[in-house]
C-alpha cells in the first residue's frame, strides 16, 4: 500500500470511527457494570430484568441469563425523551457548548494511546493508533485533558444559578489542585522512557512495568485521577447532604446525559492512559508474535482499572471539602514534586555510572 497523506488521514478517519464507537458503546455498559459490581460488592441486586433470556428450570424459578443486558438502552432512551428545558436568562450559547467541552476531550485522548503493535506490515508506523506519529502524545494528553475544566466552569457560570456557579467554582478548584500533582506523576515515565511518545514508552516496558520502578507516582496518579473525575472519595458535587448535584444541577435530557457520558468515558479514557504510562501498555506474552493480542492485553488492562474505580466507589466514604483541598495541595503535590526530583537525581547517578539501577535502557 502506498502510504500517502490522503491515505493516512482516510485511514485515522476510520479508525477514529470505529474506537469511538467501541468507546461510546463501552460507556453504557461501564454504567451496567458498575450498578451490577456495586450491587455484588454491597449485597444488593442490581439490574436484572431488562433484557434477560428465560432459562426454565423443573420444578425451580426461571434463571434468567444476562439480565440487565439492556437496562443501559432503556436509560439511553429514557434521557432522549425526557422533556429537555432550559432555565430562563441562561447563556444559551454557553450553556450548549459547555456540556461538548466536557465529552469531546475525553473522546480526543484515546487518539494517541497505543493500542497494539504495527497490525499491518505495509504500515509506516510500528504501532496501531488513530493518530500514530505523534511524538509528544503525553503533552497533547495533559493539554487536552485540562479543557474539561472549562467546560465544567462555563457550565456553572452560564446556568444563571448561584447553586451551578459554586458547584461550578468548587469542582474547578477541585480539578485544577489535582491536575497539578497528576501532571508531576507522568513526568517520571518520561524521562525513564527518554521519549513523550506512548509507544516509546510501552516499549521501553518490555522487561520490567513502571509501576515497579515508580509505585509513588502510580499511586498518585490513581488518587489524581478519582479526583478529575469526581469519584468517590472525592465525589463532593454529588454529596447526598445537598439538593444540588453541583455545576449540571440546571441540565436536563441529553445536555445531563452527555456529562453523565463524559464521566463515564474519562474512566476508560484513564484506565488506558493509567496502563500505557505504568502497566505496560500493550505488553503481554505472546504479543510480538501475534500484534492483535495487545488490543486485548489493553482492554483487559482498562476492564481492571474500572473495576478498582467501582471498588473504590464502593467502599470508601466521602472526604470533607477542606480534608480534600489539604490533601492535594499539601500533601499529593510536594510528594509528586519530591518524587520527580529523586527520579532525575536516579536517572542522572544511573547514566553516570555511580548507581545501578533497574532502569530501561
Amino acid at each position: 500500500m502506498d502510504w500517502t497523506l490522503g491515505t493516512i488521514a482516510l485511514r485515522a478517519l476510520g479508525v477514529g470511527f470505529l474506537m469511538s464507537f467501541v468507546v461510546i458503546t463501552g460507556f453504557a455498559y461501564t454504567t451496567l457494570l458498575e450498578r451490577k459490581l456495586l450491587a455484588r460488592l454491597q449485597g444488593r441486586v442490581g439490574p436484572e430484568r431488562a433484557g434477560y433470556i428465560p432459562l426454565p428450570r423443573k420444578g425451580k424459578k426461571e434463571r434468567k441469563l444476562l439480565g440487565g443486558v439492556l437496562q443501559p438502552a432503556a436509560d439511553a432512551v429514557k434521557l432522549f425523551f425526557k422533556e429537555d428545558r432550559a432555565p430562563d436568562m441562561v447563556d444559551t450559547v454557553i450553556y450548549n457548548i459547555a456540556p461538548m467541552l466536557t465529552v469531546i476531550p475525553a473522546v480526543l485522548i484515546l487518539a494517541v494511546i497505543p493500542w497494539a503493535p504495527t497490525l499491518l506490515k505495509s504500515s509506516p508506523y510500528p504501532y496501531f493508533a488513530i493518530a500514530p506519529g505523534l511524538q509528544v502524545g503525553v503533552l497533547f494528553i495533559l493539554a487536552v485533558a485540562s479543557i474539561a475544566v472549562y467546560g465544567v466552569a462555563l457550565a456553572g457560570w452560564a446556568s444563571n444559578s448561584k447553586y451551578a456557579i459554586l458547584g461550578g467554582i468548587r469542582a474547578t478548584a477541585q480539578m485544577i489542585s489535582y491536575e497539578l500533582a497528576l501532571s508531576l506523576t507522568v513526568l517520571p515515565s518520561v524521562m525513564l522512557a527518554g521519549s513523550m511518545n506512548l509507544n516509546d514508552i510501552v516499549v521501553a516496558q518490555e522487561g520490567l512495568w513502571f509501576f515497579l520502578i515508580q509505585p509513588v507516582a502510580t499511586l498518585i496518579f490513581i488518587i489524581g485521577v478519582f479526583a478529575e473525575l469526581q469519584r468517590a472519595p472525592f465525589d463532593l458535587l454529588e454529596a447526598e447532604q445537598e439538593l444540588s448535584s453541583g455545576y449540571n444541577v440546571e441540565y436536563g435530557s441529553m445536555r445531563f446525559g452527555m456529562f453523565f457520558m463524559a464521566e463515564y468515558m474519562k474512566m476508560i479514557s484513564f484506565s488506558a492512559i493509567a496502563a500505557v504510562l505504568f502497566f505496560g501498555g500493550y505488553r503481554g506474552p505472546f504479543v510480538d508474535q501475534v500484534p492483535l493480542l495487545g488490543i486485548l492485553y489493553l482492554f483487559g488492562k482498562i476492564f481492571l482499572g474500572l473495576c478498582l474505580m467501582i471498588w473504590v466507589r464502593a467502599s470508601m466514604p466521602r472526604l470533607r471539602y477542606d480534608q480534600l483541598m489539604n490533601f492535594g495541595w499539601k500533601i499529593l503535590l510536594p510528594l509528586a514534586v519530591l518524587n520527580f526530583v529523586v527520579t532525575a537525581i536516579g536517572i542522572v547517578l544511573h547514566s553516570e555510572g555511580i548507581l545501578n539501577l533497574p532502569l530501561p535502557g
